[in-house]
């Protein structure tokens, strides 16, 4: 469970922002953080793990994280922040926290599709996890979690290791699901019948 600082308690909160391993980069994301953390930076000890995203110009910036370092700095986190990848979600829930997810948006270059944002969206309107879609919702949910961390806090079940496997498969299906959903769309989108036919009603 996430450490709770009292009113009067000084130390610094420890954020822990991930966006996972995918090749495309998440600058939105990394930029967003750049400019919040100008005006908090003696509030906040960041960890940013980047991925393929150029480093952000803040402290604690790193490219990866191996399973076991990303666990401590789940444990040791006040807030979470990650990209809307399921796995990352569920890591950060058993470790107790809320996470504040901005999706990948595919049509800024960020993912191949748009599972993350069906995903989160979804997480989002059941209250399994902070959506944040823009500049303003991120900065509104860090600055009231850097008031009040308990607010982005749920039950942590650290030994709860069969459950997460099923868990992360109901996900895997779930993603699934919603990405073929979305490609159905788009492709009876894109299908216009009456432009297959000549004016007569002939196909061409």
């Amino acid at each position: 469970m996430p450490r709770q600082r009292g009113s009067g308690d000084l130390a610094r909160a420890r954020l822990l922002v991930a966006v996972g391993t995918d090749k495309h980069p998440f600058e939105r994301l990394v930029g967003w953080l750049e400019e919040w953390h100008r005006a908090v930076a003696d509030d906040v000890g960041p960890t940013v793990q980047h991925g393929h995203t150029r480093a952000p110009a803040m402290p604690g910036a790193v490219a990866f994280l191996g399973h076991d370092d990303l666990q401590s700095a789940m444990a040791e986190a006040d807030l979470v922040v990650c990209h809307g990848g399921p796995a990352t979600i569920l890591e950060a829930r058993r470790h107790g926290h809320l996470p504040i997810v901005v999706p990948r948006d595919p049509a800024r270059g960020e993912h191949v599709d748009d599972h993350q944002l069906l995903f989160a969206r979804r997480l989002g309107a059941a209250g399994m996890v902070a959506l944040t879609e823009t500049r303003e919702a991120l900065f509104d949910a860090l600055t009231a979690g850097l008031a009040d961390p308990s607010r982005y806090a749920v039950a942590a079940d650290p030994q709860a290791s069969e459950a997460r496997r099923a868990a992360v498969e109901r996900v895997g299906r779930v993603v699934e699901e919603l990405v073929a959903a979305s490609v159905g769309r788009r492709q009876r989108a894109r299908w216009r019948p009456w432009a297959r036919s000549g004016r007569n009603g002939e196909r061409r």
